[in-house]
């Protein structure tokens, strides 16, 4: 259609618009030809126009929210309607209207969208808060502080769900990291004294070790020295900054002393090498014991010998400490060897066991008569199977008399 149809202009140069409810007086233009009046207006409808197509993309894109749309159709409505142009206004009104049933389909997907995302994220927050709470019990204080930290931030990232259920949530979450903190504080406050107990035991222990450094009876100064240690040890980690202080200062003491121990326990350990050399030589002396043993020589003299080296070992005093262990372990090899020697002839000449000995002899001895005239009574009335009885009896007991016999020679 041409401007013509949707317009006139009057010989004063005012202008119409035509439309369904009839002319509408759009403005004058008294200054140029009609034709250029019409086209005045009409360009403002191709404006117009454009407008409403620039509309309809972004609506039909989607670029823009329903209700952001819904305002703009409103608007662009109204400036349609009450426009001062020539142009088939009822069109774009009809295409603006034509928006409403896409504005409703994208609303019902955005709120699909939005239920959607609601529940995910409803999930999403339980989760976090179940593991919230499971950290408020637990006593993970290195990394749980940080963990609820993250929590924290992932919770702000989800999106808002129905206020109910939000506020719900989040108070446990919130309840959550607060019971966890509690704790935490609480346990440290606990270990902070603990440590400053510590570190009072450790500085009480630190003046009793440096009271005993220079001590030089060793051997009850060192049991204490283990006691303190077990001490120090008992009483747990003072404060991060002082502990290792602590420490070096009861370890100098204890330095102190060791080292003053070690000092003198090498002196003397110089001066009884000597004392080595002869008991080298006595454990020789006293391991030529042994073959006599071996062969069977006079017990009594063998003893005598070795309390002979005995009281001479004795008498040649302290070794190096390091020698102690091997020389005293050799010696007493002989001396348990000799001690095996005289039990085993106290075995063998118990009178108890040589008179039992005797007594089975004995009784067998007279078991013996009784089978063999029970066997020759067998024999005269020819009875085969009593006589077979009777020989394998008496063979077995013949048996345990030459068995007793030996036994009893053990102990003569």
């Amino acid at each position: 259609m041409t401007s013509e149809q949707w317009g006139r202009v009057e010989e004063d140069g005012t202008v119409y618009v035509k439309t369904a409810e009839g002319e509408r007086s759009v403005g004058q233009y008294p200054e140029g030809t009609p034709e250029e009046a019409l086209a005045f207006f009409t360009n403002r409808f191709d404006q117009l126009a454009f407008e409403v197509e620039q509309l309809e993309r972004r609506v039909h894109a989607g670029k823009t929210s329903p209700d952001e749309a819904t305002v703009a159709v409103k608007t662009v409505v109204e400036k349609v309607t009450e426009a001062n142009a020539v142009g088939d206004l009822a069109s774009l009104v009809a295409r603006l209207e034509a928006l409403a049933p896409v504005i409703a389909t994208q609303r019902e997907a955005r709120k699909a969208e939005r239920a959607a995302k609601a529940a995910e994220a409803k999930v999403a927050k339980e989760a976090l808060v179940d593991e919230a709470e499971k950290l408020a019990e637990s006593n993970d204080w290195r990394n749980g502080a940080n963990r609820l930290r993250e929590l924290l931030d992932q919770w702000k990232a989800l999106p808002r769900i129905d206020r109910g259920s939000d506020d719900a949530l989040w108070r446990r979450f919130s309840t959550a990291r607060t019971a966890y903190t509690r704790r935490r504080k609480a346990h440290f406050a606990e270990l902070n004294a603990r440590r400053e107990d510590a570190k009072v035991i450790k500085e009480r222990i630190i003046d009793e070790a440096e009271q005993l450094s220079t001590s030089t009876d060793w051997g009850p100064t060192a049991g204490r020295y283990r006691d303190l240690m077990r001490d120090w040890k008992a009483a747990g980690p003072a404060p991060k900054d002082v502990d290792d202080k602590l420490w070096k200062k009861f370890r100098a003491a204890q330095d102190v002393f060791f080292g003053a121990r070690d000092a003198t326990n090498a002196a003397l350990d110089a001066e009884f090498a000597q004392n080595a050399v002869v008991k080298e030589a006595l454990l020789a002396e006293a391991q030529e014991l042994l073959p006599l043993l071996e062969k069977g020589d006079d017990l009594d003299s063998v003893k005598r010998s070795f309390r002979d080296i005995a009281d001479r070992w004795d008498e040649a005093g302290k070794v190096p400490r390091d020698r102690i262990k091997e020389l005293e372990g050799a010696m007493r090899k002989v001396e348990q060897a000799i001690k095996s020697a005289e039990d085993d002839q106290w075995r063998k000449s118990d009178p108890e066991k040589s008179a039992r000995a005797d007594d089975m002899i004995s009784k067998l001895e007279e078991a013996i008569a009784q089978v063999e005239s029970d066997l020759e009574k067998a024999q005269a009335s020819g009875d085969a199977r009593k006589i077979k009885s009777l020989e394998e009896n008496l063979e077995s007991r013949r048996q345990f008399l030459d068995m007793a016999k030996r036994a009893s020679a053990d102990f003569s």
